[in-house]
């Protein structure tokens, strides 16, 4: 699968706080969040559900990464969701190693599954 999601009993916005507490304790901070619900109701648009994107960034990792490889980013920032599926609040994430498999760099594929799993400790200590 190219995703991590994962379900939680807290609501959308005491997911995303959740969440934002747990990316920093690993050196991510947050870069951009992104209201989609909000935003399609502005444009006029019926979309109800919840639903939260959040471009997360860890300075140090970026500026590995993209030494080994610029290629990589294109997958940078890494995103993150949170959203309402018919009443149960989801986390989740491309995962990065599925992403930089396909520039087919062992480096950075190494580089991409120590993110991908520090990423997911915090949402696991999110939920």
């Amino acid at each position: 699968m190219f995703h991590y999601t994962v379900e939680t009993k807290k609501s959308v916005e005491d997911a995303v706080e959740s969440l934002e507490q747990q990316l920093s304790l690993e050196q991510f901070g947050v870069l951009w969040k992104f209201n989609v619900k909000d935003k399609l109701t502005k444009k006029g648009l019926d979309f109800h559900q919840e639903f939260r994107i959040l471009e997360v960034c860890n300075p140090k990792e970026a500026e590995s990464i993209l030494s080994e490889n610029t290629l990589a980013g294109y997958f940078l920032p890494c995103k993150m969701v949170v959203y309402d599926e018919q009443g149960t609040t989801k986390i989740g994430m491309p995962k990065p190693t599925a992403l930089v498999s396909l520039i087919g760099d062992a480096a950075v594929q190494s580089l991409a599954s120590d993110i991908e799993e520090r990423l997911i400790h915090c949402i696991s200590k999110s939920v």
